[in-house]
């Protein structure tokens, strides 16, 4: 089983830190934090448990985070004593090949998505008979007995194939073509997003940043809220266009003025000597893509008193020296998502990836042109400089396949 990996090994991972923003290349020699290596495929642990060949992963920000590092080791969940060994890979279209006595889900040769597999464990995967609070209602990312004793998956999406619970993946409608399918993980977070924080009718939004979850969530808003009026902040004009294409009605590109922001909200500029400034005013509803401190600053800062910032990116570090007052001066609301799970909409309960499947299934979710780059895993030194090259290689989505 080859599979791409990092490790938690301190040493190494303060190392990999210092030198890959310098050196790139660092990642792929012994010295740093990552490795790709050939496991021995080990036994089934459990008679539910599945293995699985993987046929398409897409390649995420946040593995991208993991494997050079930009993550920060002090942050809250690295904490957690599972947290040891990050097989990269959660994008994940894979072929069931092997089956325990007791699995029910699955059977040989059915097409699966990664689900809850990159996440770690949960009451589900440990078979625990008493679930905690969030298992039994669905929403596994957040078990408390995530540490808890037990057998853990092995491999991920970067690799040939992968070990998992049969509850730690998600059935692949067969309807689905491959780009939809590989796509489907990606969808959910900005759906999964929008759903827990929608805006109302007629209200301004604000999605910031314009890689694959930036446009995703503008097509989202559009989809679910085709009333708003939608303005994207863009790093590159190539990912300006599509964000245009996808239903943004206005444009910003890279360091937006602040009077930019009040022009096209109506709103008041006002700054002084030593602040950057305020507007009065803002954006009903901010979705910040990107999520660091920069954009963070500036969100809480262009979103109107009583609006809502909602943290869509990952950004996988502390966020330092960050202006608060604006959560209780002008009463904002900063709320964060994570992933996908379970989401409500018209009084309908259900899997963040069914509501991605009806979205698909219907039209209103086009992958045209988001899967850009295509490589063989035996190129994964090529696929990850793509992807993490963007302003050169014009990625929107780089994908691994293996079929």
């Amino acid at each position: 089983m080859r599979s791409i990996y990092v490790d938690k090994a301190i040493p190494r991972v303060l190392l990999t830190k210092a030198v890959a923003p310098h050196w790139p290349g660092f990642v792929w020699t012994p010295l740093s934090a990552a490795r790709v290596a050939d496991l021995p495929d080990p036994p089934l642990p459990g008679p539910r448990w599945l293995r699985l060949r993987n046929e398409h992963c897409g390649i995420c920000a946040s593995d991208l985070s993991l494997l050079f590092v930009r993550a920060d080791p002090s942050i809250a969940p690295a904490a957690l004593p599972a947290n040891t060994r990050f097989y990269l890979g959660h994008e994940a279209v894979s072929v069931v090949t092997e089956v325990g006595s007791g699995v029910r889900r699955f059977k040989i040769g059915d097409r699966v998505i990664m689900d809850t597999h990159s996440a770690g464990a949960n009451c589900a995967t440990l078979e625990i008979e008493l679930p905690c609070r969030y298992c039994a209602e669905g929403d596994y990312h957040f078990c408390v007995n995530k540490s808890a004793p037990g057998p853990r998956g092995i491999g991920g999406g970067f690799g040939d194939g992968y070990v998992t619970h049969e509850m730690a993946v998600y059935p692949c409608p067969p309807d689905l073509t491959s780009d939809q399918a590989v796509l489907t993980e990606p969808f959910s977070v900005p759906m999964h997003g929008v759903m827990r924080f929608p805006p109302q009718p007629g209200e301004r939004v604000l999605v910031v940043g314009a890689g694959i979850i930036g446009l995703l969530t503008t097509m989202t808003v559009r989809v679910l809220c085709p009333g708003c009026e939608i303005t994207v902040v863009a790093r590159h004009p190539y990912q300006a266009e599509f964000a245009e294409r996808l239903g943004a009605r206005h444009i910003l590109m890279g360091h937006v003025p602040y009077t930019a922001i009040a022009a096209l909200t109506g709103g008041q500029y006002f700054s002084a000597l030593l602040n950057k400034g305020v507007v009065i005013g803002g954006f009903d509803r901010i979705y910040d893509c990107v999520a660091d401190d920069y954009t963070l600053y500036n969100s809480l800062r262009w979103v109107r008193a009583g609006g809502t910032v909602v943290m869509v990116g990952s950004h996988m570090a502390p966020i330092a020296k960050i202006d608060l007052t604006p959560v209780w001066y002008h009463q904002v609301n900063l709320v964060g998502t994570y992933g996908h799970g379970m989401n409500e909409w018209a009084g309908l309960r259900k899997h963040t990836y069914e509501w991605v499947f009806d979205r698909l299934r219907s039209g209103e979710f086009t992958t045209d042109g988001l899967i850009t780059h295509r490589f063989p895993l035996k190129e994964y030194r090529q696929a990850i400089a793509t992807a993490n090259a963007k302003k050169k290689s014009r990625a929107i989505k780089v994908v691994f396949e293996n079929a």
